[in-house]
């Protein structure tokens, strides 16, 4: 298993290398720079362009990955010019919210998710399992920006359960009880609409494995035996169908992050992904190709425990 391991790790290294590359130049390729509409217009247009040389923004690109890199090594992401501060530092302030973002909602997936799967492939073709395959097929067809434009204007607007933006109530001191009461509170809508969308890729897969184990062979031996029914599904049936769910774990993070993007910005939550796309629109360059990168280095690491878990969870699979 180790031996699996380490050298899963090792190929990371050039995936995140080739990684950093692309991100590079594609961030490079962006139209205008980090000076381009941000300046007074009564501002010298050589003033202007001194800075554009100062800050090395018509260095060849090698060398300015070169230096990217460097300052990577080292811990500094750069300075971002949109909000004065140091990419590391904002960075810092940023990531908290998204991690409880994406925790709650992988949550909140595999809460709804297995459940619900379970009793869709047990009774399969019953009128349960047509209700939840009904869903399935909304939520395939639902974009998710416009579920939760319609999850903020019914649990937020008209019903008022939920606060509207934010990630905490201004003015609530961090570390009281009103505090954590106040971020879950801002946490659980957000959350709760990407989850229900993104539950129902897991639902099919469970749903659709355990329709299919139910008739394998070993099944058939099992209920000729005379073993309980109960026993056949836990044991041999729910065993072998929640191999998917693991295997289907690092997408499960890949989806979180492009969901987060619009999830976080209808949602007005400070987290990456909100902060992702500020830093695209206003050409942020520094925060742009540090909150990619580490975006892509989340996705690598996701697949690799999909790897690990299933490598686990699964007694066929050996790996030398």
């Amino acid at each position: 298993m180790w031996k699996f391991t380490v050298r899963r790790l090792l190929i990371m290294i050039p995936q995140i290398i080739l990684l950093s590359i692309i991100i590079f130049v594609l961030a490079k390729m962006m139209p205008g720079d980090a000076l381009s509409g941000l300046i007074d217009p009564n501002i010298d247009p050589e003033r202007i362009e001194e800075l554009r040389h100062m800050h090395g923004f018509y260095d060849p690109w090698h060398k300015q990955y070169a230096d990217w890199v460097g300052g990577l090594m080292q811990g500094d992401l750069g300075k971002s010019f949109r909000f004065k501060m140091d990419v590391t530092e904002l960075i810092g302030q940023r990531v908290v919210n998204s991690f409880w973002l994406s925790l709650a909602t992988l949550i909140f997936t595999y809460l709804l998710a297995i459940p619900l799967g379970i009793l869709s492939g047990r009774y399969n073709d019953s009128l349960l399992d047509q209700t939840i395959t009904t869903y399935t097929y909304i939520g395939f067809a639902t974009p998710l920006f416009i579920f939760a434009l319609v999850m903020l204007w019914v649990f937020g607007f008209m019903v008022g359960w939920f606060p509207t933006s934010g990630s905490v109530t201004p003015g609530l001191e961090p570390g009281t009880f009103e505090y954590v009461l106040s971020k879950i509170n801002h946490l659980i809508l957000p959350s709760l609409s990407m989850a229900l969308i993104a539950t129902v890729n897991t639902v099919q897969y469970l749903r659709n494995d355990i329709v299919d184990t139910k008739q394998k062979d070993f099944i058939l031996t099992a209920r000729a035996k005379g073993a309980p029914e109960s026993r056949v599904y836990n044991r041999h049936i729910l065993r072998n169908s929640l191999l998917p769910i693991a295997a289907f774990f690092g997408f499960e993070i890949t989806s979180l992050i492009g969901g987060s993007i619009f999830i976080e910005n209808i949602f007005g939550y400070p987290g990456m992904g909100q902060l992702f796309l500020e830093s695209i629109l206003l050409r942020d360059f520094s925060v742009v190709t540090a909150v990619t990168l580490l975006f892509g280095i989340a996705a690598i690491v996701g697949a690799l425990l999909s790897d690990i878990i299933l490598s686990l969870v699964d007694p066929r699979i050996r790996i030398k």
